[in-house]
């Protein structure tokens, strides 16, 4: 949905670029301090402006939508590195804890705050577990998928048992495995009995949390799967600390992943015009400018931008531009 300050915030981008030395504070008598700081906001959050050296005090100038989606990946690249950084540090304390100390304490008891599982049978009973306890949210990321049937069924009754006992599921998946007709089939079961998917370009591991007192992760030295591959191994850990790390993981990647378009009712018919509305909405054009050049009314426009907003996920039509952007949509 459009915020209140979207309109705001699109007149003042189209102004800044047409005249790139006018100050934002110059941009019209009826523009009040209130409105001009929210739009002026608006665009900042987005990076659609960015702080010059120039004037007392310095000031702000626009960029293209292109460098704000640049700088953004710069940004998110830099926050993934440090949190992927911190989760292997924690997977190699939890891979000394289990080889040096944990043997003096019997490794394998139950309940121990970190726990090594391996072979295939006991990954699967875990899992299993996992999902069976789950009683108010359960997040994974899935990098890799097994696609035979058999593993796909396991995998949509798991994820079932935790929403039928009223949890809330979320999933990330890589966007092209989307493009696989029965990994698409699968998020499609998973979406209509009450999970959210969302997708991301690319993935550094495979994790699951359980109502913040469980996190599953690979263990050191095995691949990043998708879901703990036979043969190798899986940490569990039920540390607070590392779950609520572990969740913040998740947490920043939710927040930087799409809506897949594929998930929307009736994506599978979305017209050419979605797709020029999408290039124009990337470019920061109104919907008056908008719908001069592609002929049609105000309406339509805003009709079409309601539909794009809702399927890429996004809770602003800047928000939009940036997400087909990052998409390769635009």
């Amino acid at each position: 949905m459009e915020s209140p300050t979207d309109g705001d915030a699109t007149q003042l981008y189209a102004r800044l670029l047409a005249e790139p030395g006018r100050p934002p504070a110059a941009t019209g008598p009826d523009w009040d301090e209130p409105r001009l700081a929210a739009a002026t906001a608006e665009l900042l959050a987005l990076g659609l402006l960015q702080p010059t050296a120039a004037g007392d005090p310095p000031g702000h100038a626009a960029v293209s939508v292109d460098t704000a989606v640049r700088q953004l990946l710069i940004d998110a690249d830099e926050q993934v590195t440090a949190l992927v950084g911190a989760l292997h540090r924690a997977r190699d304390s939890v891979d000394r804890l289990h080889t040096r100390y944990l043997p003096v304490q019997h490794r394998h008891r139950t309940g121990s705050a970190l726990e090594l599982v391996s072979g295939a049978e006991r990954i699967a009973a875990l899992l299993e577990d996992a999902a069976r306890g789950a009683r108010t949210e359960a997040l994974s990321l899935r990098p890799g998928q097994d696609l035979s049937g058999a593993a796909l069924a396991g995998k949509l009754a798991r994820e079932r048992l935790a929403l039928a006992h009223g949890a809330a599921l979320r999933t990330i998946y890589p966007a092209a495995a989307l493009r696989r007709p029965a990994v698409l089939a699968h998020v499609r079961e998973l979406t209509a009995a009450g999970a959210r998917i969302r997708t991301a370009h690319s993935l550094p591991l495979w994790l699951i949390v359980v109502d913040a007192r469980l996190a599953i992760l690979p263990a050191p030295g095995t691949g990043p799967g998708g879901d703990a591959p036979a043969a190798e191994a899986a940490v569990v850990v039920r540390e607070p600390a590392l779950v609520a790390l572990v969740a913040e993981l998740f947490e920043y990647f939710w927040s930087a992943a799409c809506t897949p378009v594929e998930l929307v009712p009736g994506a599978e018919e979305m017209t050419d015009r979605h797709g020029a509305v999408l290039r124009l909405l990337a470019a920061g054009l109104t919907d008056v400018a908008i719908a001069r050049k592609l002929e049609v009314s105000e309406r339509t426009v805003r009709r079409l931008v309601a539909e794009l907003t809702a399927g890429l996920g996004a809770e602003s039509r800047f928000q939009a531009g940036v997400y087909a952007a990052r998409l390769g949509r635009v």
